[in-house]
C-alpha cells in the first residue's frame, strides 16, 4: 500500500469515527442520531483540514515551536507577576494579560523554530545533540543514475550513504521508457528496472520508493526531484549537471557523479610508464591509438605497427590547450612520443 494511500485512508477512519461517536452521543442525549452525526463528520474534516495545512510542519518544528512557547510562558509569568498591572481595572488587567502572553508566546515560537540544534545548548547547557554527518544523510537518486548502475557499488564503498530514495515518478519515468517503441530507451528503461531490483535485494543499500502527497504530477521531473530532495532534507544525487545547478540555486545538496569520476581520473606525469592497449590507426601515418581504463584517449607515436598490441608508453611532457590537455609520450624503448587528449 502506498504511503498517500495509507494517509487517505486513515483520514477516512478518523472521519468515521468522529460520526460515530456524534451520533452516539447524540442519541444519548436526545434520542436522535442525524445532529450528533453531522457535528461528528463536520468536526472530522475540520481536523484533516488542519493536518492537511499542517503538512510542511515537522515533529521537530512542533517540539522546537512547544519549547519556545514554554519561554515565552514563562517570560509572560514574570512580567505578570511584577504586580505592574495592579492599578489598572480588573478588565484591563485581563486584556493587557492576554496581550503579553499571546506576544511572549509567538515571538518564543518564532525564535525557537529558526534556531538550530546547536543553540539549545545556551539554554540547557549540559544537553548536545548528536550532529548527523553527510555520510548517513539520504540520497535522492534521479532516472539517469539509476541507469548508470554505478551507484550501488559506490554506496557499499562507504563513501556514501547507504539510504538511497527513489520517488515514485522515477520509478513512473522508467516503466515509460521500458514500455517505449525506441529500442534504445526500452533497453535503458529495462536496464533502469532490473537495477532498481538488485539495489532492492542488496544488503549494502537501504532503497526506500517514495510517494509525496502532495506531488504535482503536471511539473517537470527535475522540478519534482528538487522538491522532493529539499522537503525531505536530502542531497540529491544525479549526472545531470542542469539539474544538479538547480538544485544547488536553490539551496539543496546536490551531488553531481560526473564530477568525483572527474577528481578520480588518473594524472599522468612526466616519466610515467604504463600499459596501453593500441587499438585503432593515428591520424599521421605512424601513429596508433589506445584508451585508458577511464576513456581517455592516447595517441601513441610510431605506434602503427604495434596495433592490436599491448605496449608499455612512457609519459613525456604535458600541455594544457584550449582544447584540452595533450599527454606527449613515448614507447619505451625510447622509439616514439604520444599525445592524449583530455
Amino acid at each position: 500500500m502506498t504511503p498517500l494511500l495509507t494517509v487517505n485512508l486513515l483520514r477516512v477512519l478518523f472521519i468515521t469515527f468522529c460520526a460515530t461517536v456524534g451520533a452516539a452521543v447524540s442519541s444519548a442525549l436526545q434520542n436522535n442520531v442525524w445532529p450528533g452525526l453531522a457535528l461528528g463528520i463536520v468536526l472530522g474534516l475540520v481536523v484533516v483540514l488542519v493536518d492537511r495545512v499542517l503538512k510542511g510542519f515537522s515533529l521537530r518544528a512542533f517540539s522546537s515551536a512547544s519549547f519556545g512557547l514554554l519561554i515565552g510562558l514563562l517570560f509572560s509569568k514574570l512580567l505578570v507577576a511584577s504586580d505592574v498591572l495592579h492599578y489598572l481595572p480588573e478588565t484591563t488587567q485581563w486584556l493587557v494579560r492576554l496581550i503579553v502572553y499571546s506576544i511572549f508566546g509567538y515571538l518564543g515560537m518564532m525564535l525557537a523554530m529558526r534556531s538550530n540544534r546547536d543553540e539549545f545548548s545556551l539554554i540547557i547547557p549540559y544537553v548536545r545533540f548528536t550532529r548527523e554527518t553527510t555520510q548517513h544523510e539520504p540520497l535522492v537518486i534521479d532516472t539517469n543514475i539509476i541507469i548508470d548502475g554505478r551507484v550501488a557499488e559506490l554506496c557499499a564503498t562507504g563513501f556514501l550513504s547507504r539510504s538511497l530514495i527513489v520517488p515514485r515518478f522515477v520509478l513512473g519515468e522508467l516503466q515509460t521508457l521500458a514500455d517505449a517503441r525506441d529500442p534504445i530507451k526500452r533497453e535503458r528503461g529495462k536496464r533502469g528496472l532490473e537495477i532498481l531490483n538488485q539495489l532492492q535485494r542488496s544488503k549494502d543499500v537501504d532503497l526506500t520508493i517514495h510517494q509525496s502527497a502532495d506531488d504535482a504530477p503536471d511539473s517537470q521531473v527535475d522540478a519534482r526531484l528538487v522538491q522532493c530532495a529539499k522537503m525531505l532534507k536530502a542531497r540529491l544525487l544525479t549526472n545531470d549537471h542542469a539539474l544538479c545547478q538547480i538544485a544547488r540555486l536553490q539551496q539543496v545538496p546536490a551531488l553531481n557523479l560526473n564530477d568525483l569520476t572527474h577528481a578520480l581520473r588518473p594524472q599522468l606525469l612526466v616519466g610515467d610508464e604504463i600499459e596501453l592497449h593500441l587499438t585503432k590507426e593515428g591520424r599521421e601515418q605512424h601513429q596508433a591509438v589506445g584508451y585508458l581504463a577511464d576513456g581517455t584517449m592516447i595517441v601513441v607515436n610510431h605506434g602503427r605497427p604495434h596495433v592490436g598490441k599491448t605496449k608499455p608508453v612512457v609519459v613525456s611532457s604535458a600541455l594544457q590547450t584550449s582544447g584540452g590537455r595533450l599527454i606527449f609520450a613515448e614507447l619505451s624503448n625510447g622509439d616514439g612520443s604520444e599525445a592524449t587528449e583530455r
